[in-house]
């Protein structure tokens, strides 16, 4: 096909780095490399220190290295490594910059809260037409509950799927509440309130900007969102294919959420659905993921109508970053 060209992303988040190939044509997006995924924790102690830490720096060098190894095998015509939440807020980030420069040749681009939205929007509703059975109805608000960070955006009314309306992004996530709140092990009820005070704080700030009540389709993608989908699911071990796409009503998702908020550590390890990096701080996700949830079926309540479920996507973040970089660079921008 005529002006094709291969791309490559890495999302460079709190809790974890992916790395995507893929080539782009006429056709669409053909992926090359489908999603490496490692759990660095690069936002290890961040809330609290705003720095990196040095253990957290090496975990994700480590990373780096295997996915320059991988980029050798498959080289792109372009690569982005687009850097989010923990990056925003440490103090030391030009080392890191520096140090990611000499492994993958290319600088971080450390990007705002509102373009993370963007990103996670586009890559979210890429694939909402072939997911859970054409029941999606727009307008869409997408979360993307990451570790450091969750992005609350609207849009998908009109002719243009990925048009955004409104955006805002939260510095709350799992490794933040956990850090900052969920101390015990498992958190008692006051670290739970506090926890919940917070993060209720923060949405009715986002919702003065976001009109999520606006929404007939909650899409919710991110490792804490497909985790608890996964488990809402009853999965036996984690599966990619079973997650995407998946519905899963509100009460359920609420009720699984609290059930593993309220777990020991050592009780979690037993889910194999849990990845091994996830399982200290999921408890924080999952209680995020709750009020995020009920906080917008009572905005949707207060506009007139119901919405009772919501949709998992494993097409998130670094799927946009992929198409939009393919995109740009077909058009010679």
């Amino acid at each position: 096909m005529s002006n094709a060209v291969t791309v490559a992303g890495i999302d460079c988040g709190t809790n974890s780095i992916r790395l995507m190939v893929a080539r782009a044509d006429d056709d669409g997006i053909h992926v090359v490399v489908p999603r490496i995924m490692r759990v660095v924790r690069l936002g290890q102690g961040i809330d609290e220190t705003h720095r990196f830490a040095d253990e957290a720096l090496e975990r994700t060098y480590a990373a780096c290295r295997e996915f320059a190894d991988v980029l050798k095998q498959h080289p792109v015509d372009a690569l982005r490594f687009v850097a989010t939440s923990a990056t925003r807020d440490a103090q030391n980030r030009e080392a890191f910059e520096d140090t990611v420069e000499q492994i993958l040749g290319v600088r971080p681009d450390v990007i705002p809260g509102t373009e993370e939205a963007r990103l996670s929007f586009l890559g979210a509703t890429s694939v909402v037409d072939q997911q859970a059975g054409g029941i999606a109805k727009p307008p869409y608000v997408v979360i993307d509950l990451g570790g450091g960070s969750t992005e609350v955006v609207l849009g998908g009314d009109g002719d243009a799927k990925d048009n955004v309306q409104a955006a805002f992004s939260m510095n709350i996530g799992s490794v933040r509440m956990t850090e900052r709140h969920l101390h015990s092990d498992p958190p008692t009820e006051e670290e739970i309130a506090e926890a919940t005070r917070d993060i209720d704080e923060h949405i009715t700030e986002a919702f003065r900007i976001v009109p999520a009540g606006q929404a007939r389709t909650i899409i919710g993608v991110s490792g804490t969102v497909t985790t608890m989908t996964g488990l809402a699911q009853g999965l036996a071990a984690y599966d990619r294919d079973a997650v995407d796409g998946a519905v899963i009503s509100i009460d359920d998702a609420c009720a699984t959420d609290d059930r593993i908020l309220r777990m020991a550590r050592a009780q979690r390890a037993d889910y194999p659905v849990i990845h091994p990096g996830r399982i200290d701080v999921i408890g924080g996700g999952a209680l995020v993921w709750t009020r995020v949830l009920r906080r917008i079926q009572e905005a949707a309540r207060e506009q007139g109508h119901a919405i009772d479920s919501y949709i998992a996507s494993e097409h998130g973040l670094l799927d946009g970053i992929v198409r939009d970089l393919a995109q740009r660079v077909r058009d010679g921008r």
